[in-house]
């Protein structure tokens, strides 16, 4: 069973929601602001989490900081269009994804599930290394010298790419049809996941190198 959590104070939305993705066959749990979503994230296993960013109690955003600290799940923030800051921020602190309200639902399940087979796709049992950084596909995580660095999914996704492409120059736009998918549109993700990636494994950029003009390449032995 696909468990997924639901932290939105419109219970109208968060309840249609729900709704359409018990209908794909998923359990769904809804909470009502950022403290519960906090607290049932680190108390349950989930296989995604929906976000709202305007909250009581508690924003999406400061819940975000604190399930990253124990979960690895794709993150999906709920945004109105004209809060293009908090989004941005969102995905600098660790979301993989956004959803614009109002939205129309059978999108957003199938952005849903989307990121649920690309999540599970990833997970091979394959461990690579290189340098002294560790990626166990089947665990899905990554060790620098010894020790866990906290990879969001989305992030962990473009880790096994590069490793994958190794040695092949790729521009933006194909590893964003390759790790996001078609349908998703703000190529910007691109940059800001990839900036991330870079300060939690390789600050020194020895690994992932820009090709000015072009986009980027991982080199090294593994």
């Amino acid at each position: 069973m696909i468990d997924i959590l639901i932290a939105d104070d419109d219970r109208t939305i968060a309840s249609l929601l729900a709704d359409n993705l018990a209908d794909e066959g998923f359990r769904c749990t809804i909470v009502s602001n950022g403290l519960e979503a906090a607290d049932a994230a680190r108390t349950n296993s989930f296989d995604l989490i929906v976000l709202d960013i305007m909250m009581p109690e508690s924003s999406g955003i400061d819940a975000l900081k604190q399930i990253r600290e124990c979960c690895v799940c794709p993150i999906l923030f709920l945004t109105a269009k004209s809060r293009t800051i908090d989004m941005l921020l969102g995905l600098e602190l660790g979301a993989d994804d956004y959803i614009c309200k109002p939205f129309v639902v059978e999108e957003v399940v199938g952005k849903i599930k989307a990121h649920i087979r690309r999540d599970r796709r990833e997970r091979t049992a394959e461990t690579i290394r290189f340098g002294d950084v560790e990626v166990n596909r089947e665990a899905y995580e990554a060790t620098k010298k010894g020790m866990r660095v906290a990879l969001t999914s989305r992030e962990f996704q473009l880790l096994s790419y590069f490793l994958n492409q190794r040695g092949k120059v790729l521009t933006r736009e194909q590893i964003f049809d390759d790790v996001w998918g078609l349908d998703y549109t703000d190529i910007g993700s691109v940059t800001v996941t990839v900036k991330n990636l870079r300060d939690k494994i390789d600050p020194q950029n020895e690994y992932i190198k820009t090709v000015w003009g072009v986009g980027y390449k991982f080199v090294g032995t593994i």
